[in-house]
């Protein structure tokens, strides 16, 4: 089947640089999608977007230019409900990825379980209204109830200004939750300002509440600059991953969300993502528990016990 890709759209990187940061063993690369193909994996009818195609080939091949060790693949809306493509690469990867699915209220227990066997560990909640059409809270907290069983936790996805009317459907979830890209704040305001402060509130009073210090290239007003050198690129959400980092250490995840869907103005090179991690994670401490300790407790826990 062909696909037209939405135009305008930008196309993943494909010629990465190699990052100045060396990863420590075992880094976990926690955010990332496949496309496709969609000759072998159809996109959704009602997406509202098709993208470029990005294979788990492709994928494998990013992460071990990178340098990271396993990857955690993170359901694209662009496959809706259909979560074959994910699927295959964890089936794939010999036991070095795991997956958020999307699912809806009509998955079956027989489902989920063969999902579960294949290394999916979560299911995400998408709040960001320009992509997903609106599902009613009450299928989303059933969904929520009937994946503990597997032990699987909750990924939402939403935007800051929304974070006031979504607070306490969040904290009925009776599950471990992970918040993609810090809530997306606005880094024009002030890091301790009212917005953020209320998102590090949500997770300073409910420690099942995780964070990803990801996707700078989607927050910043400043851009990918770099100068004299040195990684300058995205300064003005520095700040605001440090804070989450220092607050949180033990529930921070970071990942490049290759191959960035979305994307219109900037397309980010993964290598210079990588050699932003050590301006948010200024300690080898804080960087071991954020890209190896705290991802492989989540996703891995059979390996960490």
């Amino acid at each position: 089947m062909s696909f037209q890709k939405t135009p305008g759209w930008l196309d993943w990187f494909a010629g990465p640089t190699k990052p100045r940061f060396k990863l420590p063993a075992g880094a976990v690369d926690a955010h990332c999608h496949v496309f496709g193909p969609g000759d072998t994996f159809p996109y959704a009818p009602e997406r509202k977007y098709t993208p470029c195609d990005a294979s788990k080939d492709q994928l494998f091949a990013l992460r071990d230019h990178l340098g990271f060790a396993r990857n955690v693949v993170v359901q694209a809306t662009c496959h809706g409900a259909d979560n074959r493509a994910m699927v295959d690469v964890l089936r794939g990867s010999h036991g070095k990825a795991r997956g958020v699915a999307t699912v809806r209220r009509s998955v079956s227990d027989a489902e989920l379980q063969d999902m579960h066997e294949a290394g999916v560990r979560g299911v995400r909640f998408n709040f960001v209204k320009r992509l997903v059409d609106f599902t009613p809270k009450e299928e989303l907290l059933e969904i929520a109830h009937r994946i503990q069983q597997w032990g699987w936790h909750v990924v939402i996805y939403f935007e800051a200004v929304d974070l006031p009317e979504l607070l306490d459907f969040f904290t009925e979830l009776p599950t471990q939750i992970v918040v993609d890209h810090m809530g997306r704040p606005d880094v024009t305001k002030p890091v301790d300002g009212p917005e953020f402060e209320l998102f590090v509130k949500f997770m300073r009073e409910h420690d099942n509440v995780w964070s990803k210090v990801s996707c700078p290239e989607r927050l910043s007003v400043s851009g990918p600059r770099a100068l004299d050198g040195e990684l300058h690129a995205y300064r003005d959400v520095i700040p605001f991953a440090k804070r989450i980092i220092e607050e949180f250490p033990d529930r921070v995840l970071w990942g490049t969300d290759w191959p960035h869907p979305n994307l219109k103005e900037h397309m980010p090179d993964d290598g210079l993502l990588v050699d932003f991690i050590p301006h948010i994670a200024v300690t080898e401490t804080q960087q071991r528990k954020l890209l190896v300790d705290n991802p492989m407790r989540l996703y891995w826990p059979e390996e960490t016990r």
